[in-house]
């Protein structure tokens, strides 16, 4: 099942070291399978407070992604960006094909006891 990592990135100043980053992850993703799907988009914010950007990258499974999280090359570079913006990054899997909200509502129906 693919898995996602996305992270929520406050702006910053663009700096040699923010470009490098970005010149440089395509080449730490690769080996994992790991395609960019949203990069450093604004969000158009219709609920709550936002700040920042959203970068989505989409692996193969879970396990990819926590390997290419992990990986010497992405550890490598990771203090170029960590030392400029701040953030969250989450690896979570996404749904099945043919998935229906209405299964998880009745899962949780039933152990909510309604």
């Amino acid at each position: 099942m693919t898995a996602y990592a996305i992270a929520h990135l406050r702006a910053t100043t663009v700096n040699e070291d923010v470009l490098r980053y970005i010149e440089t992850i395509q080449a730490t993703l690769d080996p994992f399978g790991g395609r960019f799907l949203v990069h450093g988009a604004q969000a158009e914010v219709v609920e709550g407070p936002w700040t920042g950007t959203v970068v989505v990258v989409a692996f193969p499974d879970t396990a990819a992604a926590r390997a290419w999280y992990a990986s010497e090359a992405y550890q490598a570079i990771l203090p170029l960006r960590t030392r400029h913006i701040t953030g969250e990054v989450v690896i979570v899997d996404g749904v099945p094909d043919g998935y229906d909200a209405r299964t998880t509502a009745a899962a949780l129906r039933a152990e909510a006891g309604l």
